[in-house]
């Protein structure tokens, strides 16, 4: 459920100070004929009422008196107007289903988008950002406290800064320049408490932190004779870090065992090499083993003789290890989607019933200015 608005709230007044608080008047009559609804009503002031030809009175005449008992019956100021059934704004719902249209006052438009990114970045503002209003009214009907927000494509940083306004953990992902450009700083200017958008209107005053990563090169890339090799961007260690990571070892390398660059367990071990592997090396590295230790040497080539001399040794190379694995030397990885089935249409049958006679004439007016909406690109 959103909020009630002010403008909601101001419909409701108080003329006669009762002690319920505000309230709104509604008709009493109906639009066809209950024959229980059919008798006349005397106003404080003397005036007789009855029913137009076709119509009849809400409800039967002993909840009418009650009703007037309990002062829930407004026979305006001097007491001679036609009766109508006092709303008490306490008695409604304190909240409203959210709209198929939401209006600029409401969500904000692409103007005040922009106002709000040149306030952030005066020399460089981004080209097409969102208002936050929008993007808070999105969160809010999508999420609680707490919930993680994945924006895959996070342009300006917008989402990410109002979810950390909101109290929502988020990913953002971006591979654009802007990613350094303005998601970072503006996300630091969110942590150090700056004041545009919705900040004021959730009380923002700063805090919290967020960690900024930088997506690594392909680990892999084809030569010129079409031959998959390890990435010349790679050196050694960014190459034993993606190896125990591919592997599923904790990367924390053994600043007394040069083969010690992760470990899985107490006692499972990995190192990469670019070096050739001889029997040599794998008989000085099985020396230095403990009892009860294992190890998972990634090697681009090894002696053939190397491959079952130590049960508690194994080893894989690189590339083909990872070829089966992963997808290497593409830009664009284009995601299959899948369509999704759609609700039938009889999920919404009761739609009309969940809004009351307020949220109907709220549509109404809304119809009236439905010529400002101002669509984002």
């Amino acid at each position: 459920m959103l909020p009630r608005t002010a403008k909601m709230d101001s419909r409701y007044k108080n003329p006669d100070n009762d002690e319920r608080g505000p309230w709104t008047s509604g008709d009493l009559l109906r639009k066809d004929v209950q024959k229980t609804g059919l008798y006349t009503i005397t106003t404080p002031s003397g005036k007789q009422f009855n029913p137009p030809t076709g119509r009849s009175w809400r409800t039967p005449e002993y909840r009418f008196n009650q009703m007037v008992k309990e002062n829930r019956i407004w026979f305006g100021a001097k007491g001679g107007n036609v009766p109508r059934i006092k709303r008490f704004l306490s008695d409604v719902q304190q909240g409203t289903v959210s709209m198929t249209i939401w209006f600029r006052e409401d969500v904000g438009d692409n103007d005040a988008a922009a106002k709000e990114i040149r306030k952030l970045f005066p020399n460089d503002p981004f080209g097409t950002p969102k208002p936050e209003k929008l993007i808070e009214k999105i969160l809010f009907l999508g999420s609680n406290k707490g919930d993680i927000v994945l924006d895959s494509f996070l342009g300006s940083g917008t989402t990410a800064a109002v979810a950390h306004k909101m109290k929502r953990k988020f990913i953002g992902i971006e591979l654009g320049e802007h990613a350094k450009t303005h998601c970072y700083p503006r996300l630091k200017q969110v942590v150090d408490g700056e004041q545009g958008g919705i900040s004021k209107a959730v009380k923002w005053q700063g805090g919290g932190g967020f960690k900024f990563y930088t997506l690594a090169p392909s680990l892999l890339k084809q030569d010129k004779f079409g031959n998959w090799v390890i990435s010349a961007e790679y050196n050694p260690d960014m190459l034993a870090a993606a190896m125990a990571k591919q592997e599923g070892f904790n990367y924390l390398p053994n600043e007394a065992k040069f083969w010690k660059q992760g470990n899985s367990s107490e006692n499972d071990f990995i190192f990469t090499t670019t070096q050739f592997i001889t029997v040599e090396t794998l008989d000085s590295i099985h020396d230095d083993m403990q009892e009860g230790e294992s190890i998972l040497i990634c090697c681009k080539a090894f002696q053939t003789a190397c491959k079952t001399k130590y049960p508690n040794i194994t080893l894989k190379k690189i590339p083909q290890m990872l070829l089966d694995r992963c997808e290497f030397g593409k830009d664009d990885y284009s995601l299959n989607i899948v369509n999704l089935p759609t609700e039938e249409a009889n999920d919404m049958d009761n739609e009309d019933d969940a809004i009351d006679n307020e949220s109907v004439q709220e549509i109404r007016d809304n119809k009236k200015v439905a010529n400002q909406v101002t669509l984002f690109e």
